[in-house]
């Protein structure tokens, strides 16, 4: 019996063979490419000044970046174009319409090069180290990326740790930090820790120990100035009047929160208080005319520990007394 005949069948080349699988897929890739930018450059031509019409240009941009691969992504993870126009637009109706965050002295922060922003951390959930890089993207008139220093838990927790990495945080050790404000990087970091983030309502804008001074002799490595940042508002939207050790211990957390909405509200206890927000900038802490030495000098750390720390806590103060409410 002869030997059967395959006979193909299917799309067929210019040669009249058949194309393979990698040929369509690009192929498909290419009209599907070609297809997008036409659409979007006929939407941004149409309406020039229509926001809502700049805004699908703009999207379909995004996606054909997306699709062939035209954006960057640093060694530490950042990817900025997908912060820009996704995260950082999640985030921005928060800041403007939700907690209303108000923002002073951003011409404290520098126009170019590195600088360490060290800032009060509370809130029981890390709303004020998102709002704090919104405010710096958005307020600052070079519009700069802040890169927020995290906790280990932060980069276990699945979904969670991608963002963060997406987003330009990186984890909190000297190495990342001075490497990144040698850069010439905006970075930053809440000393305060787990102790700010989880403290009871009672302590609320009292600020916790800033650990070693870890912060202030990687800035003297790297000689970039440290700016203090005063936040005012985080303390109320989740107020912690508990805290469940034996739950903390058994979900691996630092610390287990009882609120007056979580747990007995579900997830929707997780939603924060509208609280309204001010977060002010304080003026530069030069570290530039520090001998080479200085990072190693245990009481000159602790001076300009304190020394930040106290401006941050003065700040605090002043702003809390002139605030009219904690919700206007």
């Amino acid at each position: 019996m002869a030997d059967a005949k395959v006979i193909p069948i299917g799309p067929v080349g210019e040669g009249g063979g058949r194309r393979s699988r990698d040929e369509r897929d690009e192929g498909e890739a290419a009209a599907g490419e070609a297809s997008l930018t036409s659409l979007a450059g006929k939407v941004a031509e149409r309406g020039a000044g229509g926001g809502l019409d700049q805004a699908l240009a703009r999207s379909f941009a995004f996606l054909r970046r997306r699709l062939t691969g035209d954006y960057e992504v640093d060694d530490f993870g950042f990817d900025q174009d997908l912060t820009d126009e996704v995260l950082l637009r999640l985030l921005r109706p928060v800041f403007e319409r939700y907690f209303r965050v108000e923002v002073r002295g951003i011409e404290n922060i520098p126009t170019d090069g590195g600088a360490l922003i060290v800032a009060n951390h509370s809130g029981t959930l890390p709303w004020d180290g998102l709002m704090l890089q919104v405010a710096v993207r958005d307020r600052h008139p070079a519009e700069r990326h802040l890169r927020l220093l995290g906790a280990d838990l932060v980069f276990q927790l699945p979904v969670v740790n991608e963002l963060a990495r997406k987003a330009g945080h990186t984890l909190a050790c000297a190495e990342d930090a001075q490497e990144l404000l040698e850069r010439g990087e905006l970075v930053g970091v809440m000393p305060e820790g787990f102790k700010g983030l989880g403290k009871p309502f009672a302590d609320r804008y009292r600020l916790q120990r800033f650990g070693r001074g870890g912060f202030v002799a990687t800035a003297l490595r790297a000689r970039v100035p440290i700016v203090p940042c005063s936040i005012v508002g985080a303390e109320e939207i989740h107020p912690m009047v508990g805290n469940s050790r034996v739950l903390a211990r058994l979900f691996g957390l630092p610390y287990f929160p009882v609120t007056p909405t979580f747990p007995w509200l579900g997830p929707l206890g997780a939603v924060p208080l509208p609280t309204k927000w001010t977060i002010q900038f304080g003026e530069p802490l030069e570290t530039r005319d520090q001998p080479p030495e200085a990072a190693e000098d245990p009481m000159l750390m602790f001076q300009l520990t304190d020394q930040v720390r106290e401006t941050i806590q003065h700040t605090l103060y002043k702003l809390l007394v002139a605030r009219r409410s904690v919700f206007f």
